[in-house]
C-alpha cells in the first residue's frame, strides 16, 4: 500500500498533539480511519467531524465549546494535506 507521508504528519499533528487518537464508541475501537471512503473528495470539515465522530464526540453538539478545536484541527488538515479538499487516496498512511 503506498501511503502519504504527508497523512503521517498530519495524524501525528492530530493524536499526539490535540489527542484526537480515537477511542472505545459503543464497546468497538475507532478511529478516523474506519471513516475515510476509499474513492472521492474529502473536505478538511468532513476530516474534522470525522475525527469527533472517532473520539465519541458528536461534533455538532456544544459548538462554543468544540469551534475553536475544529477550527485549529482543520487548520492542520490544510497545512499537512496542502488543500482544503483531498482525494481520499492521500489519506493512507505510509509505513515506510
Amino acid at each position: 500500500m503506498n501511503g502519504n507521508p504527508s497523512y503521517n504528519l498530519l495524524m501525528h499533528d492530530v493524536c499526539v498533539g490535540q489527542g484526537w487518537c480515537g477511542g472505545i464508541v459503543d464497546g468497538k475501537p475507532s478511529h478516523v480511519d474506519h471513516f475515510i471512503p476509499e474513492t472521492g473528495p474529502v473536505s478538511a470539515d468532513q476530516f474534522v467531524e470525522w475525527l469527533f465522530i472517532a473520539d465519541g464526540q458528536d461534533p455538532n453538539a456544544e459548538l462554543d465549546k468544540w469551534q475553536k478545536h475544529k477550527d485549529g484541527l482543520r487548520e492542520l488538515f490544510v497545512k499537512h494535506m496542502g488543500a482544503e479538499v483531498v482525494d481520499s487516496s492521500k489519506l493512507k498512511w505510509d509505513h515506510s
